[in-house]
C-alpha cells in the first residue's frame, strides 16, 4: 500500500492549482514520478482502449485537467500523491518539454548548445525546471496546428523531448529522489515560443514514398527493437512511441509491429499498453496498424 505524506500531498496539490491558473492541466503523480492513480481499466485485457470516456480517473494524461474542483477531485483520489504532472501539447500553450538529462553520462546542455549553432537558432528566456538529478526542463510553447511527437536521445544522447501525450513533472513536485524546483528568475515566465529550426527537428520526417529494400530494412528494425528493449523505467512508452513513428516512416510498421509489443513487454507494458502506443505512433505518422 502506498504511504501516505499528507503534506506532501497538500503542497503537491497547491502547486498544481497554481499551474491550473496559468492555463497548465495537471495530473496527480507518485513519488515513482508515475500517475498517481491506476487505470480502472488494468484487470480487463478485453476492455476497449480507454482514454477516460468511461468517465473514471484513472487514464494517466488524459485526466489532465485545469479545473480546480477536478483537481482537487484527482488529488482526493489520489491521497499518496506526492507531485503533478502537467500535460505537454494542449490549449492554450501547447507546451513542449526539453528534457535535459545528466543520467547518460554526456553533456547533454552541451549538445543542445550544438545543436543551437548548427541550426541556427537560440533557446529564448522561458520557464527551467531543474530536477533533483542535476538536469533541466526547458519549456517551450508549440503552435496549435502542429503536433510534436515524444521522443528520446532523437535530437541528441541525454536530449529527450515531451510532446502530445507526454508530461512533465511540475515544480514543487517531491520523488523518491527529491524535490523538483523551478530556475530562479524563470517562475514568473510563460513557456516562450518553439524557435522554428528547432520546431522543425522535433517533428518526424516527412515520407518519401519509397520503402527500405530487405536487408536494409531488415536491419533498420531489428535496430528499433533493440532501442525498445534497452528502455529504463519512465522511458518505456516514450522509446516505444519513437520507435513505432519511426518504423512507420520507412514503411515498416505493420511487420514491426508484434516485434515492437515483444520488445515492450519485456521492458514492463503490457500487450494492451503497448499497442495503444503503436496505434498513436500510426496515427501520427497517418498510417493504420
Amino acid at each position: 500500500m502506498a504511504t501516505i505524506d499528507r503534506q506532501a500531498t497538500t503542497l503537491a496539490l497547491a502547486h498544481a492549482l497554481s499551474a491550473a491558473e496559468r492555463g497548465l492541466s495537471v495530473i496527480p503523480l507518485s513519488r515513482t514520478k508515475l500517475p498517481a492513480l491506476r487505470s480502472p481499466h488494468r484487470d480487463d485485457p478485453t476492455a476497449p482502449l480507454c482514454h477516460g470516456e468511461c468517465g473514471r480517473f484513472g487514464h494517466g494524461v488524459y485526466d489532465a485537467s485545469i479545473d480546480p474542483i477536478r483537481i482537487r477531485e484527482l488529488f482526493a483520489a489520489a491521497p499518496w500523491a506526492t507531485g503533478y504532472g502537467i500535460a505537454c501539447g494542449l490549449d492554450p500553450h501547447h507546451l513542449i518539454g526539453v528534457d535535459l538529462d545528466t543520467k547518460s553520462g554526456t553533456d547533454s546542455s552541451a549538445a543542445l548548445r550544438e545543436l543551437a549553432l548548427r541550426h541556427l537558432f537560440t533557446i529564448p528566456e522561458t520557464v527551467v525546471v531543474l530536477t533533483p538529478s542535476g538536469g533541466r526542463h526547458v519549456w517551450l510553447s508549440g503552435p496549435p496546428d502542429v503536433v510534436v511527437p515524444n521522443s528520446a536521445g532523437r535530437l541528441a544522447l541525454g536530449i529527450d523531448i515531451r510532446g502530445a501525450g507526454g508530461y512533465l513533472v511540475g515544480p514543487g513536485s517531491r520523488t523518491e529522489h527529491g524535490a523538483y524546483s523551478t530556475a530562479p528568475g524563470t517562475a514568473h515566465l510563460a513557456p516562450a515560443a518553439c524557435p522554428p529550426s528547432l520546431l522543425q527537428l522535433l517533428l518526424p520526417p516527412p515520407r518519401t514514398g519509397r520503402h527500405a529494400g530487405p536487408a536494409s530494412a531488415g536491419q533498420h528494425g531489428q535496430g528499433l527493437v533493440q532501442f525498445v528493449l534497452a528502455a529504463h523505467e519512465g522511458q518505456r512508452n516514450t522509446r516505444l512511441f519513437w520507435a513505432a513513428c519511426r518504423a512507420y516512416e520507412n514503411g515498416l510498421g505493420p511487420d514491426l509491429t508484434d516485434a515492437l509489443v515483444d520488445a515492450a513487454i519485456h521492458t514492463g507494458l503490457t500487450e494492451r499498453e503497448a499497442r495503444s502506443t503503436i496505434t498513436s505512433a500510426s496515427r501520427m505518422t497517418r498510417h493504420r496498424p
